[in-house]
């Protein structure tokens, strides 16, 4: 835009007024309205405008009022575009009728509640206009900081995430983001009330949440949600799910000191709440709670948080106890007020009898697995254990994990396309006997194979004889894919011939796929070579 051109238009002005008290409205969002010609807002039907009456002490008898009346808000409509098609031929007028007072060299200032970028009405005339005409926003208090400030509650502290969802989302997405979240506000709630509620009782996050009506403005409420009657809902109130840091003892205190304590020394499977036991066993026998708490084992995918689900995300932020093997334990972010309990690889029913103990004393426990929990991995464990006295009316859940199989098979391609079997090459819990006979029923089934455990430092010729055994019943060049480390820095992925598998290029973090007598081994165009099964099969 030219010099010129720009002295002969007015300047565009997106004025955030702050969450309803004209009090909070800043300073420059006065100035700015004193200085307009135009003061243009939004309203409904009804030609009540909440910007309007917080602004209304700032108003002029001389400005030009530009009320941008909704054809419609939650209603249906005959347009042939529908509800979409209705507002953007909406908010396309309303641009046009504010371009006429721009070009005409008026300065409109276009007010909002809140902030004006955030969920506001200006948004949508601002991208309509600000590539045209001289623009400045001017910032507003957040209907979320003032739900907030009204509570007396931090909404995020230290590495917390805050989560800001519109609760128009579908109940499962809501539930799913309300999970995996350390905090969150729901804006938007009126109609979908019922639905943030429900997501809010799946997410368990209920106990925590608080509701906010009109936050500073006239007929403002605050409760717990789960007391709020959904037919006495508007749509100016949000849900929040404030810190949970916030409800820690302060530094100093006698309990915080205790948690500190606890959790600096709580390595092997010992427990603060108890005395210190010896590595490998569990804490000394104590008196049940009388309300138990719950063990939540969790698989935590074949390597950091981007193979964590939602669900499991959140029952590891929600936990005060985790319990696992040192390895998975360090994937999982230290957090304030949880306790860890480390312990080695080999102690599974120890660290199940610790994590059941803690949670038959009240404690929400979850034990930390790699992959998933129920493919050679701690689900078992705890579940044999909960099974006995004195542990059987404790609750037990099990979230499923990204398990390595399946990680492995995704870089490579698609090997377990059609029919597969999953065999632990670990002679510890099984004699070799038995896992050559289920590795020769397996190939003799023409089945593509996922080799876990296939070898370690004290497991050297697993591989090979698995090598030979299978070379019995497939061709020579039968693709096998060599997975290691999925997920971490050192992640390899390789395809070889069975007959050229070298046993020696396998460790205990190494993952193996034997192809069937239909996996495709392919070089595409691009140089990448991926490995597939079809999933037909021929007849006969």
């Amino acid at each position: 835009m030219s010099v010129s051109e720009q002295q002969l238009t007015g300047r565009l002005y997106g004025v955030g007024l702050g969450p309803g008290d004209p009090s909070l409205m800043t300073v420059r969002a006065v100035e700015v309205i004193a200085e307009a010609d135009v003061i243009a807002y939004h309203s409904a039907r009804h030609g009540r405008s909440i910007a309007r009456s917080i602004a209304a002490e700032h108003l002029r008898a001389d400005h030009i009022e530009e009320a941008l009346i909704y054809p419609v808000t939650t209603e249906s409509t005959d347009h042939p575009g529908g509800y979409r098609g209705a507002l953007d031929e909406f908010y396309e007028t309303a641009a046009a009728r504010l371009a006429v007072h721009l070009d005409a060299g008026r300065t409109v200032a276009v007010i909002s509640e809140g902030d004006p970028l955030f969920y506001g009405s200006y948004q949508h005339m601002h991208k309509r206009l600000a590539h045209r005409y001289p623009t400045e926003v001017i910032p507003g208090v957040t209907s979320i900081s003032a739900a907030a400030a009204r509570l007396g509650r931090p909404l995020a502290e230290a590495d917390e995430v805050l989560t800001i969802l519109p609760g128009t989302l579908p109940e499962e997405e809501l539930t799913a983001r309300l999970t995996s979240t350390d905090t969150a506000v729901v804006m938007k709630l009126g109609r979908t009330f019922p639905t943030v509620r429900r997501a809010m009782e799946r997410a368990g996050r209920l106990p925590e949440a608080h509701y906010v009506e009109r936050a500073t403005m006239s007929g403002e409420r605050t409760e717990r949600l789960a007391d709020i009657d959904a037919e006495t809902v508007p749509y100016f109130s949000v849900s929040v799910v404030p810190s949970r840091i916030a409800d820690l003892p302060p530094a100093g205190t006698a309990t915080a000191e205790a948690e500190a304590t606890a959790e600096a020394t709580a390595t092997d499977p010992t427990t603060a709440t108890a005395p210190a036991t010896a590595p490998g066993t569990a804490p000394a026998e104590t008196e049940p709670s009388p309300h138990p708490g719950e063990v939540v084992v969790v698989g935590t995918g074949p390597a950091g948080p981007l193979w964590l689900t939602p669900e499991s995300r959140g029952a590891l932020a929600a936990a005060e106890d985790l319990v696992g093997y040192t390895t998975y334990l360090d994937r999982v972010p230290l957090r304030p007020g949880q306790r860890r309990h480390a312990s080695d690889n080999k102690v599974e029913s120890e660290r199940a009898e610790l994590a059941l103990d803690l949670a038959r004393r009240g404690r929400r426990v979850a034990v930390v697995s790699g992959g998933d929990p129920g493919v050679f991995a701690m689900a078992t464990a705890v579940l044999e254990v909960a099974c006995q006295d004195p542990y059987r009316a404790i609750p037990v859940r099990v979230l499923p994990g990204v398990t390595a199989a399946n990680a492995a098979a995704a870089r490579a391609g698609a090997p377990l396309g059609h029919d597969y079997a999953v065999i632990s090459l670990s002679d510890r819990l099984k004699p070799w006997e038995v896992i050559a006979e289920r590795l020769h029923a397996a190939a003799g089934a023409d089945l593509v194979l996922a080799l876990y455990n296939p070898g370690s430092r004290s497991r050297t010729w697993q591989v090979g004889k698995t090598r030979e055994l299978l070379l019995e019943h497939r061709a020579p060049d039968t693709p096998v894919i060599l997975a290691r480390d999925i997920g971490g820095p050192e992640e390899s992925v390789r395809t070889v011939r069975l007959a050229d598998l070298d046993p020696t290029q396998v460790d205990m973090r190494t993952l193996l796929i034997i192809g069937s007598s239909r996996t495709q081994a392919v070089r595409r165009d691009n140089g990448t070579e991926v490995v597939w099964t079809p999933r037909r099969y021929p007849e006969g």
